[in-house]
């Protein structure tokens, strides 16, 4: 699933990479960004399946997430941010193209699926199937991904969590830890998955390795996914504030992720590595863990609603930010790619929707964000609109839900002003047809399928 040299040559000429192709052959070394300083690492930590409100720094009464509330005061904090799509392979590969699933045409976690659905995950897959799953994770080899892009100016990088895409090299990665090969039980991050919850030896094996070069790492372990089954000492600590041991492991299990995310904050300070890092937050979608059983809620994960969709955002970046909370403005996952580009002195891909999250001035201008929602299998593994659930759009504190009418579930359009209704138990639409109107107009602009 490695594209070739044609298809490399196309996707650089299309994201605006001086040099093209002949610029996979420049010696690697650190290098300076446009503005003459030194190139920033790059580390991205992504949480997985994590409600919004769930971290000490954002004001949960009970979890502890101390390595991340500092990360949060040493960051600037967009609270307000939003992902691509509440579903963990869309999501992830937005966030790693900068592109809405749309564009790049990976929408669902997995292909068609008709069979038993109690056999879902435990009969093999049939090589029909397979062969759709190969088909849907190509759109990976020709995107604008970030390690190929990076690749142009010495980076190095590094695989770790969560990859639905094949093989680490799908998207560029110099290293990685996920193979893809089916027949070993590859999907959606096989060996890589081990990275957290087992190891954290791949990333500090690669950081000893780097020498002089920049370097990105993507670092998407299954945490605090499913199975919630956290170290003892957490579930203990947990159990005795909650009557639901459902909720005691989940809140085990984000405290269990702020953990490593402390260990490989404190592994850059040890390298003296962090004053040179541009370190990245975000979460795939949101969560809400049922109280009396195993699982999450309605209007959390897979949904359009906050509890699916929203997460915080941080950026850390010493000496060129000025650490701040932002309740206010308007951030989205697809704006991370922006970003590092930027801070890498490379133009980001013209299809790219997203704004430089440290660029004043774009986060000024910024109208509204926008994502949907899809079917977790797919209908057709090239055609996103087959796949589609809803569009939504938040412009200011109002939001408006799309959901198209060929899927089950509620078919009128849905508004909400987020600021008075945060939990969106109010809608709207009926009284206030001209902002249903106006808002309809942004999300048919906005959403227009290749």
């Amino acid at each position: 699933m490695v594209p070739n040299e044609p298809n490399r040559r196309e996707f650089l000429r299309r994201c605006g990479v001086a040099g093209g192709a002949a610029a996979l052959c420049q010696p690697p070394g650190r290098g300076a960004a446009a503005d003459g300083s030194r190139l920033p690492n790059i580390v991205m930590l992504i949480s997985d399946d994590q409600g919004w409100g769930d971290y000490g720094f954002m004001g949960h009464p009970t979890i502890e997430t101390p390595n991340l509330d500092r990360l949060a005061s040493q960051s600037v904090t967009f609270t307000r941010g939003y992902v691509a799509a509440p579903l963990c392979c869309p999501s992830l590969a937005s966030m790693i193209t900068g592109l809405h699933p749309h564009q790049h045409k990976i929408t669902s976690n997995d292909p068609p699926y008709t069979g038993d659905p109690k056999e879902r995950w435990t009969k093999p897959w049939t090589p029909e199937r397979r062969r759709l799953r190969d088909e849907m994770m190509a759109h990976m080899d020709t995107a604008p991904a970030l390690p190929r892009l990076l690749a142009q100016r010495g980076y190095v990088s590094l695989q770790t969590g969560k990859w639905w895409y094949g093989n680490f090299r799908s998207g560029g990665f110099t290293e990685g830890m996920t193979h893809g090969d089916m027949a070993r039980g590859g999907r959606h991050g096989d060996e890589g998955l081990k990275i957290g919850r087992q190891t954290m030896q791949p990333i500090w094996d690669f950081l000893d390795r780097t020498g002089d070069k920049p370097f990105f790492v993507w670092y998407a372990p299954m945490l605090p996914h499913q199975p919630h089954n956290p170290p003892e000492r957490l579930l203990s600590k947990y159990k005795d504030k909650t009557e639901s041991v459902h909720l005691a492991r989940y809140w085990a299990m984000c405290e269990w992720w702020d953990e490593t995310c402390g260990q490989l904050l404190d592994r850059l300070d040890e390298k003296v590595l962090s004053d040179d890092t541009l370190v990245l937050y975000v979460c795939d979608n949101g969560w809400i863990q049922r109280p009396n059983a195993d699982g999450f809620a309605p209007r959390s994960k897979q949904s359009w609603y906050e509890g699916g969709i929203r997460t915080p955002l941080m950026v850390r970046w010493p000496g060129h930010t000025h650490p701040r909370r932002d309740a206010t403005t308007l951030a989205s996952s697809v704006d991370l790619a922006p970003t590092i580009l930027a801070a890498c002195g490379l133009k980001a891909a013209p299809e790219m929707q997203g704004i430089d999250l440290l660029d004043a001035a774009a986060l000024a201008r910024r109208e509204a964000v926008f994502g949907a929602s899809y079917s977790h299998d797919a209908a057709d593994v090239n055609d996103p609109a087959k796949n589609l659930s809803s569009r939504w759009v938040v412009k200011g504190w109002w939001k408006l839900i799309l959901p198209e009418p060929n899927q089950p579930g509620g078919k009128e359009p849905e508004l909400y002003e987020l600021k008075a209704d945060p939990d969106e138990k109010d809608n709207l639409a009926a009284g206030q047809p001209d902002k249903v109107q106006e808002l309809r107009a942004l999300l048919d602009q906005w959403y227009k399928p290749a």
